[in-house]
């Protein structure tokens, strides 16, 4: 599998988000942001990447929705990211998508052909990076966003709309869940102040 080879033949140093691109060169930017919501769907982690990887998703997402490859900023995908931290990603993200890509299969096309369908589910990604981008140090926070990319780009990938709708279902929840952590912290503050 792609990300297994990957893991594989890491250099000892890592590599950047422009090398990881360059290397899912086949399966594209989609493909890459699959691998960027690893971090948060699984019990790991690579210290600060929530804002920068949200950041790339979310540039990747807009330019699903304008239809032209995304200019992705220098510095930021040539920011290096130590193997120690990339080799797990790569190696829990290729059991991961196996089980994704063994679920999928062309379904539901009106919600994944077509440039409508495809700039609709390109600002559901933007929207699920920018979630994931919230510097909150609270369960689920990054989980449910990530998911939300994942099903998404995912489904895009494949023409599967059944996983598009799934990643739909977990914006939903994301939003759900951070207007509940809203209310809770406005009842908390009312009550601090009565």
């Amino acid at each position: 599998m792609m990300l297994s080879d990957l893991a594989a033949s890491l250099p000892a140093e890592g590599m950047t988000l422009r090398e990881l691109l360059d290397r899912l060169r086949t399966r594209g930017l989609l493909a890459l942001c699959m691998v960027l919501t690893v971090p948060f769907l699984l019990p790991m982690s690579i210290p600060g990447s929530s804002t920068p990887f949200g950041l790339v998703i979310a540039l990747i997402g807009l330019g699903v929705v304008s239809g032209r490859p995304p200019r992705l900023p220098g510095r930021l995908v040539g920011r290096p990211i130590a193997a120690e931290h990339l080799f797990p990603v790569l190696e829990k993200g290729s059991w991961l998508f196996g089980k994704i890509e063994k679920l999928t299969r062309p379904r539901l096309p009106a919600l994944t052909r077509g440039k409508i369908p495809a700039r609709i589910n390109g600002l559901a990604m933007v929207f699920s990076a920018v979630l994931l981008m919230a510097p909150l140090p609270l369960p689920l926070s990054n989980t449910l966003p990530a998911y939300g990319v994942l099903f998404l780009a995912a489904g895009s990938l494949e023409q599967d709309g059944c996983l598009v709708l799934a990643g739909y279902l977990m914006v939903i929840l994301a939003v759900a869940y951070f207007g509940l952590l809203g209310l809770l912290g406005a009842l908390g503050i009312k009550v601090l102040f009565s």
